[in-house]
């Protein structure tokens, strides 16, 4: 097998997980949900240059076509960020924003904020405005619930003063919500969480059972909710609550291509 390009060559999945595999593969209605960054796609610089390996988009790809199995992205970034680097399959169902923005497809209602929120989200903008001013290769990026302050660019010591300065003045803050991540700190005026979002797409998709795969602390929350029979894979070394690990995006891609394979014949052999 050839590794991707830039990438290291893919390590063989455990036996353990290859399993879960073929026994989630056989359930009848499965949901597969993926985080984006740093799963499907490797962590880039710039947040706009990110796209999927070739090899886990095709998989990915290949499932969204299969029958009983829906694919969904829950990722942290804005709806038309995801859309923007991703390039989902169209059957695909998303979530953005942490859960805060959901597309389950055509004529799915957008996130409205009210007068509150946006008044809210303004006052909580000016005050990272002032703190990335201040703190060199920081940014922000702005989404249609939050503004995030990322701060992979920037030294560590410059880095974590920026967190804590921005914690500092917003945590107390009545309907702000804060969620620490890779080098970035997420600020939004909806309460949201990829837990909640992955109890969503199960009861959307009429799923009986789920592999979400994630690599980030925001991630943790999706895996606390997987039940028995659910397969959650950490991406990376860090600490988790995921029954199984990967080391890197292109082992993702592995995965994904190995549950293609054993759906495929799951479904075949029940029609």
């Amino acid at each position: 097998m050839t590794p991707e390009p830039g990438t290291a060559a893919p390590l063989a999945l455990t036996p353990e997980l290859r399993e879960a595999v073929r026994s989630i593969a056989a359930t009848d209605q499965l949901l597969v949900a993926m985080d984006f960054d740093g799963t499907m796609a490797p962590i880039v610089p710039h947040a706009d240059d990110a796209r999927p390996l070739p090899r886990a988009a095709a998989a990915f790809a290949g499932l969204a076509a299969l029958p009983r199995t829906t694919t969904a992205l829950i990722s942290g970034r804005a709806l038309a960020s995801l859309r923007s680097v991703a390039s989902p399959p169209a059957e695909s169902l998303l979530i953005g924003s942490h859960g805060a923005e959901a597309w389950l497809g055509p004529g799915s209602a957008g996130l409205e904020l009210d007068d509150g929120q946006q008044t809210l989200l303004a006052e909580v903008r000016d005050i990272l405005a002032g703190i990335a001013q201040e703190a060199p290769g920081t940014m922000l990026e702005d989404k249609p619930a939050g503004v995030v302050l990322h701060t992979r660019q920037a030294a560590d010591d410059v880095a974590e003063d920026a967190v804590a300065a921005a914690r500092s003045l917003l945590e107390d803050r009545e309907g702000v919500f804060l969620k620490n991540g890779k080098r970035v700190l997420e600020t939004s005026v909806v309460h949201a969480s990829k837990g909640e979002a992955v109890a969503f797409l199960r009861q959307a998709a009429g799923a009986t059972a789920v592999l979400f795969a994630g690599d980030d602390t925001t991630d943790e929350d999706a895996f606390a909710r997987l039940m028995p029979g659910d397969v959650g894979v950490k991406v990376g070394l860090d600490f988790t609550q995921a029954q199984y690990r990967v080391e890197a995006p292109i082992h993702v891609a592995e995965l994904l291509e190995a549950l293609l394979a054993a759906r495929t014949s799951a479904v075949g052999e029940g029609n």
